[in-house]
């Protein structure tokens, strides 16, 4: 009989990649004692940026094949009160710290939630994480990773502010061709607009009216706005940089107005 794939195991961490922490990380996942696959997620979040690296995640962790371990490694360090968490959702599994970085990215506590178990002052952030990557790569009952728990550590992230007639957001991402996305979704901007006309306003620009579905719908050079494909409202250019060029950055109120 042949024998299965080794699983696969994500890194998505603030460590950049010219420093010693990454390496060392990835020594204690390899030298575990169970075969595994690594894969880097991203490790050029902001330090200590659980919001962006939600945001990221978010958009990723689902294209992954059931049985993939995600360690997730951004704002965490090793204290005595410290929790660091382990959850099976959808039939994946995630490692990380309890910073309020899982709310951000399940909204709810998923219900196979447990604390790692065994702590000690002398433990070291590697060392939690290859020691829950090592039980879960052996297939071991997953309820015996640790304590089970019913709460978490829960970060509010900005909502819309809706109106009869307007949506009021944020920027929520630059990515790094410069294309602004906001937090209002496609099912949101449906149900207040009901197919009226429409403007975009966000800062000094020009009021967008229409919406592009693909960015060469306009012009080279001008902008546009559009869903993107995850459903989020998106501030673009054609083959240019719209944050840069109209002074757009994160949590910049964005307003979309209807009329009749």
């Amino acid at each position: 009989m042949a024998q299965s794939s080794p699983p696969i195991v994500t890194l998505t961490t603030d460590f950049g990649q010219g420093d010693f922490h990454l390496p060392r990380l990835k020594a204690h996942l390899l030298g575990s004692g169970r075969a595994i696959q690594l894969v880097d997620l991203t490790h050029d979040i902001p330090p200590y940026d659980i919001v962006r690296a939600s945001f990221i995640f978010k958009r990723v962790w689902q294209h992954y094949p059931a049985g993939t371990i995600h360690v997730v490694s951004v704002n965490d360090f090793y204290q005595p009160k410290s929790r660091f968490l382990a959850i099976l959702h959808e039939r994946q599994y995630f490692i990380g710290p309890d910073n309020g970085i899982f709310s951000l990215i399940f909204g709810k506590l998923p219900e196979e939630t447990y604390v790692l178990d065994g702590l000690k002052s002398s433990t070291s952030l590697p060392e939690i994480y290859a020691r829950a990557v090592a039980h879960v790569a052996a297939d071991k009952p997953f309820y015996e990773v640790g304590l089970p728990t019913t709460k978490f550590t829960e970060r509010l992230t900005f909502q819309p502010v809706i109106g009869p007639d307007y949506i009021r957001g944020t920027v929520s991402f630059v990515d790094r061709y410069d294309n602004v996305t906001t937090n209002v979704t496609r099912g949101r901007f449906e149900e207040i607009g009901r197919g009226r006309p429409f403007q975009l306003l966000i800062k000094r620009m020009k009021p967008l009216d229409q919406l592009s579905v693909r960015y060469h719908d306009v012009p080279q050079g001008e902008a546009l706005c559009r869903f993107n494909s995850d459903g989020y409202l998106e501030v673009a250019i054609n083959m240019g940089r719209a944050a840069s060029l109209l002074s757009i950055q994160e949590e910049d109120m964005v307003q979309v107005e209807f009329r009749e």
